[in-house]
């Protein structure tokens, strides 16, 4: 019985989804699949489309055998722990026998030699970084930037691996992405094989393309956000999982959704205060504190349009109202506390083609496995927990039922 493992948000799941999940099939020859997916909030830091119950039901009538929650705190991190905690995820398993994995580059040849350099992260690399960020660029950018120039000196006087030079292969964000998670198998000696298939059609920032059945998560979201209908890129099943969350008042959720709360956090507390939040480095509490009140009318866009810079992306500032809205403190979410991984092993939901791999899982898994999140008092899931109920606070009329899901609903199933 052979597993291909699968890293997704599916915010929503569209037809560029499906097309990497029969690749990944098709090219590792695998009869099941395990999804690890993103629960209410995702890596960039936004709020997911809809529901990670609704989500894992688009996945599952996919043809997935089996969707795992990442904790939201790896979900709403950087490339780098967002990657750790995930592939951890798939490694716990015991089942899983390849990573597929979409990227610009379409092979690995040039990747998996620049993920064994990466791994193991030399002091000249780190003092890279450091410098490029104390001249202003962000931690992303400084990162590429050092990869880069560290790679290429490491190489100078032997072959160069095809793919280009490593600062054009960290510029593509499923390449950066997939570099990651090479990267976290290295580092946890892992036996997964990893696969990785050419991403199709549009880019992230692409806009929509008429004539063409796929598009980007991003911009069917914008699609959703002004009304618009995104039948041609979405298949059937996933679309009508999509209308039934909006009749219901469950989505499609945006930041704005979230707008309320998170003017009441920044409204009332403190620098001191703010400053214990994960995230809330040099000085941008004072940034955020002196900002709301110049704020004729305030939004979360109006307040990101404020507040980024060059230093301080969007996507670092989505994140950091994320760990003020949940609560995350600095101590838990520490560079020490991520490196031990995820604590268990939550099922969102399985199909019958599944039952045999969840049954060889609770055999072979190395960490427990949570169908019934009332029975593992583990502290991230707690945090899972919290993050679900404030993400069904922003529906339109949020019932008990919607606020206390996890302990109320087992995990879905089709």
């Amino acid at each position: 019985m052979t597993t291909v493992g699968i890293i997704a948000e599916y915010n929503p799941l569209h037809n560029g989804h499906v097309h990497h999940y029969r690749e990944a099939k098709k090219i590792s020859g695998a009869e099941h699949t395990v999804v690890v997916m993103s629960g209410p909030f995702t890596q960039r830091g936004e709020p997911a489309a809809v529901s990670k119950q609704a989500r894992t039901e688009m996945a599952l009538h996919m043809g997935a055998d089996l969707v795992l929650e990442l904790p939201v705190a790896y979900a709403v991190q950087p490339a780098e722990w967002f990657a750790h905690g995930a592939v951890a995820l798939l490694e716990a398993t015991g089942v899983v026998d390849s990573l597929c994995f979409g990227s610009e580059a379409g092979t690995l040849g040039s990747l998996l030699p620049l993920a064994a350099y990466l791994a193991d992260e030399s002091s000249e690399l780190q003092g890279e970084i450091r410098r490029r960020m104390a001249l202003g660029e962000s931690f992303p950018a400084a990162y590429s930037a050092a990869a880069a120039v560290a790679w290429e000196g490491f190489l100078l006087g032997e072959e160069k691996p095809d793919g280009g030079s490593a600062a054009e292969l960290l510029r593509q964000p499923n390449n950066s992405l997939g570099l990651h998670y090479l990267i976290a198998l290295q580092r946890l000696k892992s036996k997964i094989t990893p696969l990785t298939v050419p991403r199709t059609g549009a880019g992230f920032h692409d806009p929509l393309q008429h004539g063409s059945s796929i598009a980007s998560a991003t911009a069917i979201r914008r699609l959703l956000g002004e009304g618009g209908s995104p039948a041609p890129y979405m298949p059937e099943y996933s679309l009508s999982i999509l209308e039934r969350e909006r009749a219901a008042g469950r989505g499609p959720l945006d930041w704005e959704s979230f707008r309320i709360p998170l003017r009441h956090l920044l409204s009332t507390r403190t620098a001191d205060e703010l400053r214990s939040f994960h995230d809330m480095n040099e000085g941008l509490e004072n940034r955020l504190l002196r900002v709301m009140p110049e704020l004729e009318q305030f939004t979360i866009e109006h307040l990101l349009q404020s507040v980024k810079s060059k230093r301080y992306t969007r996507t670092r500032l989505q994140r950091l109202l994320l760990h003020l809205l949940l609560g995350h403190s600095k101590e838990e979410l520490a560079s020490s506390a991520l490196a031990e991984g995820p604590g268990y092993i939550r099922v969102l939901g399985f199909r019958e083609s599944g039952r045999p791999l969840l049954k060889k899982m609770k055999q072979s898994a190395t960490l427990p496995v949570v169908l019934r999140p009332a029975l593992c008092p583990h502290p991230q899931l707690t945090r899972d927990i919290q993050a679900a109920a404030a993400y069904a606070g922003a529906f339109q009329h949020p019932l008990r039922a919607d606020l206390y899901r996890d302990y109320l609903e087992p995990p879905v199933r089709v």
